[in-house]
């Protein structure tokens, strides 16, 4: 449940993830957010999550302690070596100190709550996993990558979290450097990636874009009371995913608070799942915009 969940949330905020690991009671992923959208990702996931998690449960409120702890990391020095600290989180716990080596790689290699599987053998990959970005660091070798897992059981490895500087970021210290002037000059700490800025298009643009797909007035996708509501989620969902706007803004353009903006948007998504044919009519709007 909890990766079906995620490769949801996956596919619409269009993230990459090359590592992941479940564990009892948490997880680390490693993602990279093209559309500096991590907030909007998580927050999506999370609740999503939570939501099944209760339902299944019979339980209400809060599953997490609290807000996901989110690290910027430089790539080019941390990323190989962090994905190996993720993928040996489930013999790092006390019941395995007394194995030896053989032992826990065999468990490492046989966890399936982790996305190490498809770094060992290419028959294991998972289709919303991105591999090559750190397989590149040693060649594209799936074997060297086996040694590399194996050489952390036996030699020991870093813990990246000691080199974390300012709770926020991991890197050599041009690259903090770098990152500290960044967000200077965009005058916040929050997240506000530039390349979703330049990347973002017209939230008009998208609404007329859907209309001209379906050969109707713009008018009648928008407002509470249309007969065209399918067209309308179209219009909203994908607008958030590529206009960088608020859900606040969307509801205003269409004449919808929020909220159920949101309603909406959940709506449609439940929709494709069952209707291929509604799925389709999505992707072939999504892929004309980006054309």
């Amino acid at each position: 449940m909890f990766l079906d969940r995620l490769k949801t949330s996956v596919g619409i905020y269009e993230v990459r993830v090359h590592a992941y690991v479940l564990m009892s009671n948490h997880f680390h992923m490693i993602v990279e957010t093209p559309k500096g959208n991590l907030s909007e990702f998580m927050r999506h996931f999370n609740i999503s999550y939570t939501a099944a998690y209760n339902r299944r449960h019979s339980r209400v409120g809060h599953l997490y302690q609290g807000r996901f702890k989110a690290i910027l990391i430089d790539a080019d020095n941390y990323l190989l070596e962090l994905s190996r600290y993720v993928h040996l989180n489930p013999v790092r716990v006390a019941s395995y100190k007394r194995k030896d080596d053989r032992e826990k790689f065999k468990d490492v290699e046989g966890y399936q709550w982790s996305s190490v599987g498809g770094y060992l053998g290419s028959l294991q990959k998972q289709f919303w996993i991105t591999y090559d970005t750190v397989l590149d660091y040693l060649g594209g070798s799936r074997r060297k990558y086996r040694e590399f897992v194996i050489d952390g059981i036996r030699q020991g490895y870093d813990t990246p979290w000691e080199d974390v500087k300012g709770q926020a970021v991991l890197g050599e210290e041009d690259f903090v450097e770098r990152i500290k002037a960044r967000m200077k000059k965009q005058g916040s700490s929050r997240e506000q990636p530039s390349v979703r800025q330049l990347k973002a298009m017209d939230p008009g643009a998208v609404l007329k874009k859907v209309a001209r797909y379906f050969q109707v007035p713009e008018s009648q996708i928008t407002g509470k009371r249309t007969g065209r509501r399918d067209e309308r989620g179209m219009a909203l969902e994908l607008m958030y995913r590529h206009c960088a706007a608020s859900q606040a803004r969307l509801g205003a353009l269409v004449g919808l608070d929020y909220t159920a903006v949101s309603r909406e948007r959940t709506r449609l998504r439940e929709r494709i799942e069952s209707d291929k044919r509604l799925k389709k009519r999505l992707i072939e709007i999504e892929v004309s915009l980006l054309s």
